[in-house]
């Protein structure tokens, strides 16, 4: 069972999957226009919902910014490896892919996401071990980014980054050390923006698939960005790249 908090997840959950709903709840006394809103989308959709006091939510979400509401859903299906090929064809020509190899904080995932969506990935692939699942946290970050996306779980991350460069897709590997600087880099093609996680970036093997490596440069006295603030900046270049429309 996945739960999603706060009222804009919610809503975009309620907007984006209302199949995937089983109940919500909000708040006793809590009728503010946002609420009414998210009642109305239940109830539209079919979804029952129910009034629970303070005492629930703070045993249902401890330490969490619930926002007085909470859906509770069905659990997720993310995709796996075989999916991710028998959808290829449908992604078109020219896919862009955000790889995130190994991002643990849940936070970071759901910022990520929320930034894949507004850009227009094609597919986010994240490896199932090693990597923040796909939480009430991380997905209350995302705002209802994640609803939209093509999210595949994969078993083997170096065989599956084999697999698209097999397909033509050029691998792109963030890294402090990279040799090109991000605004250089044709990511017009069938691309892959591979990013590592928070402590130490790109694993070995996972660098050594990569096609080329790029780096943002640092001007002030920190050494790297947060990974969610990094994957905003490359991606947006991309999307530059490649023209809003």
């Amino acid at each position: 069972m996945d739960e999603v908090i706060g009222k804009q997840a919610v809503r975009a959950a309620l907007g984006a999957a209302p199949a995937q709903a089983r109940c919500l709840y909000f708040a006793k006394g809590r009728r503010d226009a946002r609420i009414q809103e998210l009642l109305e989308l239940a109830r539209a959709a079919g979804v029952r919902y129910q009034a629970v006091d303070d005492a629930w939510f703070k045993r249902r979400t401890p330490n969490l910014n619930h926002q007085g509401v909470l859906l509770e859903c069905h659990s997720r299906a993310v995709a796996d490896e075989q999916a991710l090929k028998d959808q290829w064809p449908a992604l078109g020509e020219t896919p862009l892919l955000l790889v995130l190899d190994g991002i643990t904080d849940p936070r970071n995932l759901g910022a990520c996401l929320r930034t894949a969506n507004a850009v227009g990935v094609d597919a986010v692939i994240l490896p199932k071990r090693n990597s923040a699942p796909l939480s009430p946290v991380a997905m209350k970050t995302a705002q209802g980014g994640a609803e939209g996306l093509f999210i595949v779980q994969v078993t083997n991350l170096a065989r599956c980054l084999s697999w698209l460069r097999d397909q033509g897709v050029w691998i792109l590997g963030a890294d402090a050390e990279g040799e090109a600087l991000w605004q250089s880099v044709d990511a017009r093609p069938a691309t892959a923006l591979v990013m590592g996680s928070e402590g130490d970036g790109l694993r070995r093997l996972t660098r050594t698939l990569c096609d080329q490596l790029v780096s943002i440069p640092m001007v002030g006295s920190v050494e790297s960005l947060n990974v969610s603030v990094a994957t905003g900046v490359l991606l947006f270049e991309v999307l530059r790249q490649r023209g809003t429309s």
